[in-house]
């Protein structure tokens, strides 16, 4: 059995009813996987296009995953009670991030999702504290929540830029406690603060939310119903929440 390269599309196209080919003999399978293999070797671009069909396909799918995790968690995601919020409360696109301080690409993101919040004006902002690389990052965590806490949203937003612009070195209660004085903020209430319930109990909400959410780096993003996992530029957020807004 030898099929021509047009008689083999045709048949590749066909019903599996139309071409079975556990039918055939042993010697018809081998003929037919040489011919494949001969057309492929002359039209390799064919692979490339079957790549292309897959890719697009298995991201057409995520992104539907990613639309039903977001909606079977609205609440934790937007409403969960004890996350900051910035940027315009009232705004019509809610942006979420997951972070981490000692997260290179959190710190690069922090100023293109400055200039997004900024340049936008109508976008509400949600931080997830998500602390994954370690004890330092934890502490980091549990400072900034701390911080919120006890001293409020203005002073919140002046640790979580801080940490991403100006902190270096480990996290310690004098790296804090220096941190915090060159905020302006008075970190003993703050440290005082930081192994309370209520700061380990966000923490822990945000994992499990996670986990639902099958996070596992960051940072990752939520912009309306769509997720996008790990750092884009600005142009590429701005785009997303032109889409959302259709």
């Amino acid at each position: 059995m030898k099929l021509a390269p047009l008689a083999l599309i045709a048949a590749l196209a066909s019903p599996a009813a139309a071409f079975d080919i556990s039918s055939m003999s042993e010697a018809e399978r081998e003929a037919f996987r040489a011919e494949v293999r001969a057309y492929l070797l002359e039209n390799p671009e064919v692979l490339s296009e079957a790549i292309e069909v897959l890719q697009q396909r298995q991201a057409e799918e995520a992104a539907s995953q990613d639309l039903n995790l977001v909606k079977a968690n609205e609440k934790d995601l937007f409403e969960d009670g004890h996350s900051y919020i910035g940027g315009n409360p009232d705004g019509d696109i809610t942006v979420v991030e997951f972070i981490d301080y000692r997260c290179g690409y959190c710190r690069k993101a922090h100023a293109e999702v400055g200039q997004l919040i900024k340049s936008d004006g109508d976008i509400r902002y949600i931080v997830k504290e998500f602390p994954i690389l370690g004890d330092q990052s934890v502490i980091a965590a549990r400072f900034a929540i701390a911080t919120l806490q006890v001293a409020g949203s203005e002073a919140y937003e002046k640790v979580n830029a801080g940490f991403y612009e100006d902190f270096r070195g480990d996290v310690s209660v004098e790296t804090l406690t220096a941190f915090a004085d060159g905020l302006g903020i008075d970190a003993e209430p703050i440290l005082a603060h930081m192994d309370a319930p209520e700061v380990t109990k966000v923490i822990e909400e945000n994992h499990l939310l996670a986990q639902r959410m099958q996070i596992s780096g960051t940072p990752t993003f939520v912009m309306g119903g769509q997720m996008l996992r790990g750092y884009a530029p600005l142009d590429t957020l701005q785009a997303i929440v032109a889409e959302e807004r259709g």
